[in-house]
Formats: C-alpha cells, sequence, structure tokens
C-alpha cells in the first residue's frame, strides 16, 4: 500500500512513528497519525485544520491529557479521585523516586526467530492501521492514483473512533464538516 503514497504521506507516517517513539508509546496510534500529518506546514491537510482552528501545540496537549495519568484514561483517572487517590501525586512520587517517564512502557527488544521472517506488520495499532486502510479507500473513491496526507486525514476521519477523531472533536472540529471541506478542497485542487 505505501507504494501510493506520495513522499509527504510517507514522511506524515515516520513522523507518526516518530512522534510515538518520543512518547514511548507503542503502537502506533491514530493521534500520532494527526500529529504526523500536522508536522507538513505545507499540506492541504495541515491548512484546512488550520482554518478550523487547530494546532499541533493544541492537540499534543489533548492527547497528553489522555494518555498522561500513567496510562489511564482521563474517566479512569476521575474515577481514582472520587475514591480518594490522587494519580497526579503517585505519578509525581514514583518519578520523583526513579526519574521521569519511569512508568512509560518500555519497548521491547525485537524477537529474532530462526527461519521466520519479522513480523511486517509494523507498530501500528489497528485503529491507526484501518485509518491507513482507509486513506487507500477514500484515494481509490475519489478516483486518485496517489495517496497523500488529504488521504490519510480522510482515513482519520472515516475511522472515526481513534484518539485522533476524538481529540478533534474535543478541540470543536466538525467532523463531517472538515471532511465534506477537504473533499471540496480535493475537487478544486484537481
Amino acid at each position: 500500500m505505501f507504494e501510493r503514497f506520495t513522499d509527504r504521506a510517507r514522511t506524515v507516517v515516520k513522523r507518526a512513528l516518530d512522534e510515538a517513539r518520543a512518547e514511548g508509546r507503542h503502537p502506533v496510534g491514530t493521534e500520532h497519525l494527526l500529529l504526523g500529518v500536522l508536522a507538513d506546514p505545507d499540506a492541504l491537510a495541515t491548512r484546512l485544520l488550520a482554518e478550523s482552528g487547530v494546532g499541533a501545540d493544541d492537540l499534543r496537549a489533548r492527547i497528553r491529557r489522555h494518555t498522561g495519568n500513567g496510562g489511564l484514561a482521563e474517566a479512569d483517572a476521575a474515577a481514582l479521585r472520587e475514591i480518594g487517590i490522587d494519580l497526579a501525586a503517585i505519578v509525581a512520587r514514583i518519578e520523583e523516586s526513579f526519574g521521569p517517564d519511569a512508568l512509560r512502557e518500555a519497548a521491547p527488544p525485537p524477537r529474532r526467530r530462526w527461519g521466520r521472517r519479522p513480523h511486517l506488520g509494523g507498530p501500528f495499532s489497528p485503529r491507526s492501521k484501518k485509518a491507513l486502510e482507509l486513506s487507500l479507500r477514500e484515494a481509490i473513491r475519489l478516483r486518485h492514483r496517489h495517496i497523500g496526507t488529504e488521504h490519510i486525514l480522510l482515513g482519520l476521519l472515516r475511522e472515526g473512533g481513534g484518539l485522533g477523531a476524538l481529540v478533534l472533536t474535543e478541540a470543536g472540529v466538525d467532523l463531517a464538516d472538515l471532511r465534506r471541506r477537504v473533499e471540496e478542497a480535493l475537487r478544486t485542487a484537481a
């Protein structure tokens, strides 16, 4: 599938991998793909997101709110607060004793087996794999021979259930309207 990706779209995927590694997260989620799209200021998808009032710093902060509670979702952290457990204080004490990012999941060393090829599925979550697959379907639906950053954004929007779509919604973006505007911009550019 990646052979149809433009250089910019390939860079988005590489940046998503870098974002996940920088956060100590495995696998790459839809939020990392979204941040990868936003990293290219000249891309059509980035311009349309900026017109919606979305910036990488704001989305990164929103993502941290969902992932920054020792791996717990905000709802879980709130439930712990309700019963008198201050998760932030616990994380602070652990990091004080063991160093920053002590709770981040360590990446396991690659496993090598004789006579077997390495796993080619890549380090992508099921939702991010689905979003990338949907980017291909969006390109086919639009009769495009390539997959660009805008197709990746359309795939993220169509997948709709990942953290990438959630933080966009929290930022006040109407996903259906953004989808319509991306498709309209693609028709205008053609």
